[in-house]
């Protein structure tokens, strides 16, 4: 049971481990493009289509009938991977084996939607892959198995998206091998210790310079691809931010005046004294572009207060 990209490789390699994958469900193709005259298939769609697994897409869990297919499918395990519905408990009490989470934290850090954001807005300097037994709680089952990684000062939430997404996939085999013998430990979540993950929103797109450039720096990584940091302080419209770097320099100009304008980026004041340089953005109707390519055509002679 998955629905992103993230989900992906969790598929891909029960597959290549030989397990017979007997169904995947996986959100409803949703309407795409300008007119909304499109339905595009989920990522993890696709990938069962390559496989020949079949798809089912209920929009409901609750109702009788995805149970019902279950029940008749009879599957031994449910893996799933950002599928982005709450299972209900007859559906968790259905496979002999369990049902189990491929979760992009280090449970109980990070419970909900959006954990890989999360540990970047916050300026965590590690993150992890948990797998673990699903329960009525969200995110709140046994801890199964865990791999934690380094998050680099420079990586924003996409790159980290795909390197957890490849973990995942990694641990879930090895997780599930152990699953098929009955050798894996199950550690409870310390409840002390839990923290969640909100669903990300366009109310976090707006920077304020008076915040630390640190901040402003994993504020900028931490939304992308969407809904992205954003400042109309800069030149009087909105402009996105998408690649930001913390200047070695300081200064005691007042937090959003632009320092420094040229091919290296953009410098500006920001809280503390500190200096954030912005190294690529986006004007509206735009395309992405280096701060040099910006300022060739929109020169920048000072903040707008």
């Amino acid at each position: 049971m998955g629905t992103p990209d993230f989900a992906v490789p969790s598929l891909e390699a029960l597959v290549g481990a030989g397990h017979e994958v007997v169904g995947v469900f996986s959100q409803p193709d949703r309407p795409v493009g300008r007119h909304q005259n499109k339905l595009q298939p989920t990522p993890v769609k696709v990938c069962a289509e390559v496989h020949g697994i079949p798809v089912f897409q209920p929009e409901k869990l609750r109702d009788g009938a995805a149970l019902a297919v279950l029940k008749e499918l009879a599957p031994e395990l449910i893996v799933v991977a950002a599928y982005g519905r709450v299972l209900p408990d007859d559906i968790l009490a259905l496979p002999p084996k369990g049902c189990i989470n491929v979760h992009s934290s280090l449970l109980p850090r990070y419970r909900g939607a959006a954990p890989i954001n999360w540990a970047i807005l916050n300026g965590d300097g590690e993150t992890g892959v948990t797998i673990m037994d699903m329960a009525h709680e969200l995110d709140a089952g046994d801890i199964l198995a865990q791999v934690s990684t380094p998050i680099d000062p420079a990586e924003d939430a996409a790159g980290l998206f795909d390197r957890l997404a490849k973990l995942g996939g990694e641990l879930l085999t090895e997780t599930v091998k152990r699953l098929e013998v009955g050798a894996v430990a199950r550690t409870p979540q310390d409840p002390a210790q839990v923290s969640y993950a909100p669903m990300l929103s366009k109310a976090l797109s707006p920077v304020d310079w008076t915040r630390p450039a640190q901040a402003i720096h994993d504020q900028i990584r931490g939304l992308i691809p969407w809904p992205g940091a954003s400042t109309d302080a800069l030149t009087g419209e909105t402009l996105k931010l998408w690649k930001s770097r913390v200047s070695d320099r300081t200064s005691q100009a007042a937090p959003g005046t632009v320092l420094a304008a040229g091919p290296a980026g953009i410098d500006v004041a920001c809280g503390g004294g500190s200096v954030l340089t912005i190294l690529e953005l986006q004007a509206p109707g735009s395309r992405r572009m280096s701060a040099g390519d910006y300022l060739r055509g929109h020169p920048l002679t000072g903040a707008r207060n």
